[in-house]
């Protein structure tokens, strides 16, 4: 009953009497009241910021600061509400506290029910309007989301959802999308999001680290030199292409999620990082579990809430609105007009497949505006990176570019789309091959 008549509810109470702070401080206790007292106003205004009470319950006259001076402090700062009491109350004085901004006015001696229920409303009123404050806020937050991860299809309004809850908390979050859809992107949303905005956030792509310097990057060393997971201490750590996390450093990532703590390597005392963890992988990694390339263990930690990117073409419709936002940045960067987009240019958007997701059709953007501002260029044109149509390759980089299409469809087709496989028979990294296969213009699900 009591937690029902007060939830948790902080009141400050400031009287100079110290027996009548002692009698509050048993009366509001007993209701379930959570109590600070303190003596005097310029205690109380010294102390605000750090007690956060729901409402301030004060005397009138004290010496030093009065409680009316106290309650002009607090309503000019937006704080808590105020309510006052006095054994020499008057009808002006009452008048004048209320025109100030109190909540109420009560007068010594005080009715206890009266007062409880003054307090408890108090209280609720200023819950209600912090609650108000929030929506406001996160609602101007989900503008921004707008801006950031575009599109209107239900795959685009839903991830922007699960973005902004997910954002004020700690969870554990794992991203999974091809290649250029924005994994990035919405690890970013979600530390922007989050208490921890003000702090560090790191981003780290596991496929471009060589395997001799893994450990030192991450982990740091006894050395001194600092690891991604000490620079990520109150912030959030992107780990991005985390099916390349090398098997022999995962039980150290592992108990890293776990504690917090890790030790540098040849280090003796471990050291303490308090991060948020986002990691991302561009397939689904069961199967490296099955081939004993990934920990189990490590994977259920990484994945206590999975958010799934849709690849661009599984929202056609979005695919318009997204080529005018890059095509109108672009063109404002080189200070021209967006070139008219035409029927012809609607379709050839429509009818491309885009490997490269929303990373390639960025840059079709960027290289139509730049043809536009020599007077030509079409969409077709700006998709199509490689001229084809010859038999023999008039340069040396349209060479090298057949070369390396045939070397790496070849080699996705030997070793049937496991691409870190192929990454390693080519003897690259996985996020250069992912770039390759973009810029090349390959397509997967063609050669398998």
């Amino acid at each position: 009953m009591r937690e029902k008549e007060t939830p948790g509810y902080r009141i400050l109470v400031v009287d100079d009497d110290r027996e009548m702070r002692d009698s509050l401080n048993h009366l509001l206790g007993k209701a379930g009241w959570l109590v600070e007292t303190l003596a005097s106003g310029v205690e109380a205004e010294a102390r605000i910021a750090a007690l956060q009470p729901d409402v301030v319950l004060s005397d009138v006259r004290m010496p030093g600061m009065s409680g009316l001076d106290l309650l002009r402090r607090l309503v000019g700062a937006g704080g808590p509400p105020v309510v006052l009491i006095s054994a020499h109350g008057d009808i002006p004085m009452a008048v004048e506290a209320m025109s100030d901004g109190a909540y109420t006015f009560l007068e010594k001696p005080f009715d206890p029910r009266r007062l409880l229920t003054a307090l408890r409303h108090a209280a609720e009123h200023y819950r209600l309007r912090q609650d108000t404050a929030r929506l406001r806020a996160r609602l101007a937050r989900l503008s921004d989301l707008d801006r950031i991860l575009l599109g209107d299809t239900k795959a685009m309004q839903d991830l922007r959802v699960d973005v902004l809850d997910l954002g004020e908390t700690d969870a554990t979050v794992m991203l999974l999308g091809e290649t250029g859809t924005g994994k990035e992107l919405v690890a970013r949303a979600l530390h922007d999001l989050s208490p921890r905005a003000p702090s560090p956030f790191i981003a780290v792509n596991c496929a471009a680290i060589p395997d001799g310097h893994f450990e030192d990057t991450m982990f740091g060393n006894a050395e001194g030199l600092q690891g991604t997971l000490a620079a990520a201490d109150g912030g959030t750590l992107f780990l991005d292409e985390i099916g390349a996390f090398p098997p022999a450093a995962q039980a150290k990532l592992l108990r890293a999620i776990e504690t917090r703590e890790f030790l540098p390597v040849g280090a003796t005392q471990p050291v303490s990082s308090d991060f948020r963890l986002v990691s991302a992988s561009n397939e689904q990694l069961d199967a490296a579990v099955a081939e004993g390339k990934f920990r189990e263990d490590l994977l259920y930690r990484l994945n206590t809430v999975v958010l799934s990117l849709p690849p661009l073409r599984e929202r056609r419709e979005d695919i318009p609105l997204l080529f005018q936002h890059f095509a109108a940045q672009n063109a404002a960067s080189f200070e021209i007009d967006p070139p008219d987009m035409t029927a012809e240019d609607l379709a050839a958007l429509l009818s491309h497949d885009w490997p490269g997701n929303v990373r390639e059709l960025r840059h079709v953007a960027e290289r139509r505006v730049l043809a536009a501002r020599r007077g030509r260029g079409s969409v077709a044109d700006a998709i199509s990176l490689d001229n084809d149509s010859a038999d023999v390759p008039e340069t040396l980089r349209e060479a090298v570019a057949v070369f390396e299409r045939q070397l790496i469809a070849k080699a996705i087709q030997t070793h049937k789309g496991r691409m870190d496989a192929v990454a390693e028979a080519l003897g690259i990294g996985r996020r250069t091959l992912n770039e390759k296969i973009v810029k090349l213009g390959l397509k997967k699900a063609d050669l398998i």
